[in-house]
């Protein structure tokens, strides 16, 4: 499988804070890819280094082409989409107005409103409301559906079920299922470690900035040591 996305040797700075040391880390065409670990360890920190958020050293590339030191604008016209943690809507416009934000101009996109307001029937139910009064859940169906309305090829998601009702949880493993099915890889950082199992191809673990572990959910699934030391409470 060609890989979509390589990082090697990614070194990040917060100041004079060194965060990440060394990442490699890769996702294939079409593949969901899950980073996990706890709280503090740097997974944030490689997918905001990746979209140019965040002083760094090492080599990303994206589609073979290097991407260290573009702008964030620049490497999502790229096809390179994210989602961040804090779900970033337009609280004052409505949730039409949000989604039509996303679309990537002079380029025919895989994904329609119609497309997201299918996958989302609530979205439909609240295409004419300030976005700002959605409940977390519907904001984070909104910053999901905004980004794929620029037809990325690759999405990264930081944290999409946090804080989310269970029944919202089973929503958003669906949609991440049918960005695969679309042919689109996934980039997850996850915390709930049985969505990242059952829908990851592969999985990275990171502990105090470095990968630590790399392998399928049955790997994972069959390493208690790793999952002791870098995962579980």
């Amino acid at each position: 499988m060609a890989a979509l996305l390589e990082i090697k040797d990614l070194h990040a700075y917060y100041g004079k804070s060194h965060v990440l040391h060394g990442v490699d880390l890769n996702v294939g065409e079409g593949e969901i890819v899950s980073l996990l670990g706890r709280n503090g360890v740097g997974r944030s920190t490689t997918v905001k280094s990746t979209m140019g958020q965040v002083d760094v050293t090492g080599s990303i590339r994206f589609k073979g082409q290097e991407i260290t030191g573009l702008k964030a604008f620049e490497i999502a016209h790229r096809g390179l989409g994210y989602v961040p943690e804090n779900r970033d809507v337009f609280p004052t416009l409505s949730v039409e107005q949000n989604l039509l934000l996303g679309e990537k101009k002079g380029k025919k996109s895989r994904w329609s409103i119609d497309d997201m307001y299918k996958m989302f029937p609530r979205l439909k139910e609240r295409q004419h409301t300030p976005a700002g009064v959605l409940s977390g859940g519907e904001q984070q169906m909104l910053t999901l559906c905004r980004t794929l309305m620029g037809d990325p090829d690759l999405i990264m998601i930081d944290e999409p079920t946090e804080g989310l009702a269970p029944k919202i949880v089973e929503l958003v493993a669906e949609y991440l299922m049918e960005l695969k099915n679309r042919g689109i890889s996934v980039l997850l950082v996850e915390q709930k470690l049985a969505i990242a199992m059952e829908i990851s191809q592969r999985v990275y673990v990171m502990g105090h900035g470095a990968i630590v572990f790399e392998g399928t959910p049955a790997d994972l699934r069959g390493n208690a040591a790793i999952r002791k030391e870098w995962l579980e409470v």
